[in-house]
This record gives structure tokens, C-alpha cells and sequence, in this order.
């Protein structure tokens, strides 16, 4: 019985040719040709006002918590339901993380709760798109702009995901906020291996944003002749990849419709041959908001309690198929718990416990969608 892993990088195939012209070029560290040509894609694709690639998406929101000069006892709100770098990001610049519970009805933040969290001290909003799925950002601009927050988007999920607004408008996440943060790791829709990039919708961030990435030098000012050398103005780090790292992410973006297409297909289909198993009651399928669009990052499922999810994994494993759990609840982590303010996330601790992710890449194929939803009929029907 061949193995349906989780996950599946998948190469467009030019991958390699990409990443040989960028080493015959000459100039393979950061700002290569092909890092430009992938900051004039997504910008000319999805609107986004400066793009900058960076290591990772951890990097990014580090970029993002620098530049909106995060300090010692700033207050950042947050859904606890999320990957431990959207709090890592502004920790590290001493903030206090105020976590969000999640909605009822899907793993992102409650935006209704925003509000009775924020406090004299908050700084910043930090949505995150969870699966790809936008959280209502209407809402969250308008107490960004009553309050004078900031607001970053964490997109690591949602790369070519959008929000219609209450104006009618379809936006792509990650054009809305201040900042947002997007991931290329390789479990993304597209990916290289490791990486990322930082958004800037706001021009107050502009000049800076290249300065910090730079290592807080104004090296990039210095090579498009701006000034006639280059010294260190400020703090920073070394956040650009390697062109190695864009020659391999451009041969993924040249591919994004037809990726997206596939994953779409994919998604649609779990849907459908899992419905009849959701309206017999056995777990509870993904829900999309009117609002937002489905980029089939991930598919999921969720059952009434905790040992069911684990009977689920185990035999799915037991016949071949990995799937997995998504994230704990940060607010009860190690590190976080005895700072957190003590307020009960009855949503995100739902989901932390019963929250399944089935396999989802572009190359799984329809039988083994078939196969897993065989599988899951098999042990709630037998």
C-alpha cells in the first residue's frame, strides 16, 4: 500500500534551469535578478504597493514588528490559534502578546472580541488568515483607525486569497493592513523550501523597510545611485534570501493559476465525498465566510472530541495515510502561559484539540481522495 503523505513539494519543472541562470549571472546573493522579477510579480499581480523577499516569514513579521517600532510593553493582539512566529516576531521586541479566542464557525480570530482587548497600550493587530480564509478586515481597519493601530496581515497561508469588502470590492489579503507577511515554505501552495516576504502598503514604511532588511544600512539607496555611498543608519538585519532562493520561488510563480487550479480541484473534491459523512453528524467540514475566497491551502476536518481525532490519525496511519493536528493553543504554551492574562479561549482550545488536516498538494490525486474518504466512511459506518 503506497503511502499518501501530508505534504508534497511539487517542481514545476524549470526549477533547476532558473537557479542555473541565476548562478551564471554572477550575482547570486540578495537582490538578484530574480528576486526583482518576483517583487514586480506580486506586485503587478496582486496590487501590492512594495514587495520585499525575505528568509522567511518569521523574517517578515520581524521586519514588520521593527518597523512599527514595537518597544518593551507594547500591547499586540492576536489569534492564540497560530503558528508561534506571529507572536515570536513582536516578543522578541518585548511586547506583550494579548491572544483572541477563535470564531465559532472557523479557527481565525473572533473579530467581535477585538475591541474589549484593545487597551492604552496596544500597538498593533496581527490577523491571521487561517487556511487561506480572510478574517473580516473591514472590521479590523475600522477599530485600527478609531484606536490609531497598527494592523500586520499575516498571510502565510493565503497567497492569492481575497476579501470582498463591505464596499463590493475584492481585495487580495495582504493589501489590506499596513504589512502583511507571507511564507514559501514548502508546505505552502508555492513554495521555496524555506522563505517569505514582507508586504508594505503604507508609504510611511517605504524607504525604511529597505534599510532594516539591509542590516540597517542604505545599501539598496546606494545601488540604484541615490546617494554615493553607504553606511549603517539604523538597526537591521540580514533578512534578503539568496537569488537562488527567488530563481527557485519564480519557476513556482510563473505556475500559480494552474497550481491553484489543481488545489481547488482537489479541495472540491474532498468536500463533496465528505458531505454526506458531516450530515450524518460524524465531524464538521471547513466553512468559508461570504466574504472570502477558498485558495485550498489546506483541507480539514473536526470531530466532537479530542480521542476521536485520535482514533482517526492512528487509523489513517495504520493504513497508509498521514494526517495530522494543526496548532496548540499558544496562550497555554510553556513559554506563554504564565504570561498569559488568565481569560479562558474555549474556541482555539477547540480546535487545538479536535481540528484534523487530511493530505494537501498539488499532485495528490482523485483516488487517493477517493482512498482517504473511503478510509474515514470505513470508521464512523463500520
Amino acid at each position: 500500500m503506497n503511502l499518501i503523505p501530508f505534504n508534497k513539494p511539487y517542481l514545476t519543472g524549470k526549477e533547476g534551469h532558473y537557479i542555473y541562470q541565476a548562478v551564471l549571472s554572477g550575482k547570486i546573493s540578495g537582490d538578484g535578478t530574480f528576486t526583482k522579477k518576483c517583487h514586480q510579480y506580486f506586485e503587478g499581480r496582486f496590487g501590492f504597493k512594495k514587495c520585499l523577499l525575505t528568509t522567511s516569514c518569521t523574517d517578515a513579521l520581524e521586519m514588520a514588528a521593527l518597523l512599527i517600532d514595537i518597544q518593551p510593553g507594547d500591547e499586540v493582539i492576536m489569534p492564540s490559534y497560530t503558528f508561534v512566529s506571529t507572536a515570536n516576531a513582536f516578543v522578541l521586541r518585548g511586547a506583550r502578546i494579548v491572544f483572541c479566542d477563535s470564531r465559532s464557525d472557523h479557527p481565525g480570530m473572533d473579530e467581535g472580541l477585538i475591541e474589549s482587548l484593545i487597551t492604552s497600550k496596544t500597538k498593533a493587530i496581527v490577523p491571521v488568515h487561517y487556511a487561506g480564509v480572510a478574517c473580516d478586515m473591514d472590521k479590523i481597519m475600522r477599530l485600527a483607525e478609531k484606536y490609531q493601530l497598527f494592523v500586520v496581515e499575516d498571510a502565510a497561508q493565503a497567497i492569492d486569497s481575497y476579501y470582498t469588502g463591505e464596499d463590493g470590492i475584492k481585495k487580495p489579503l495582504g493589501s489590506i493592513g499596513h504589512m502583511a507577511a507571507f511564507s514559501f515554505h514548502e508546505t505552502k501552495n508555492i513554495m521555496s523550501g524555506e522563505g517569505g516576504m514582507l508586504v508594505i502598503n503604507d508609504d510611511r514604511f517605504l524607504a525604511r523597510a529597505e534599510i532594516i532588511r539591509e542590516k540597517g544600512t542604505n545599501r539598496s539607496q546606494f545601488f540604484r545611485g541615490e546617494v554615493d555611498k553607504y553606511g549603517w543608519v539604523d538597526v537591521g538585519s540580514s533578512f534578503l534570501p539568496s537569488d537562488i532562493i527567488a530563481a527557485f520561488l519564480y519557476a513556482q510563480i510563473e505556475n500559480l493559476d494552474e497550481i491553484q487550479s489543481k488545489r481547488n480541484q482537489n479541495w472540491e473534491m474532498y468536500y463533496s465525498l465528505l458531505k454526506p459523512l458531516e450530515d450524518k453528524g460524524f465531524f464538521t467540514l471547513p466553512v468559508i465566510p461570504g466574504y472570502a475566497t477558498n485558495n485550498a491551502h489546506m483541507f480539514y476536518i473536526m470531530f466532537k472530541e479530542p480521542a476521536t481525532r485520535d482514533h482517526v490519525i492512528s487509523t489513517l496511519k495504520e493504513n497508509a495515510v498521514n494526517a495530522v493536528f494543526h496548532y496548540l493553543s499558544l496562550h497555554k504554551s510553556q513559554y506563554y502561559k504564565d504570561k498569559h492574562d488568565g481569560r479562558e479561549l474555549p474556541l482555539t482550545d477547540r480546535y487545538a484539540d479536535v481540528l484534523l488536516r487530511l493530505p494537501m498538494y498539488y499532485e495528490l490525486e482523485a483516488e487517493q481522495i477517493s482512498r482517504i474518504a473511503r478510509l474515514l466512511g470505513g470508521i464512523f459506518e463500520s
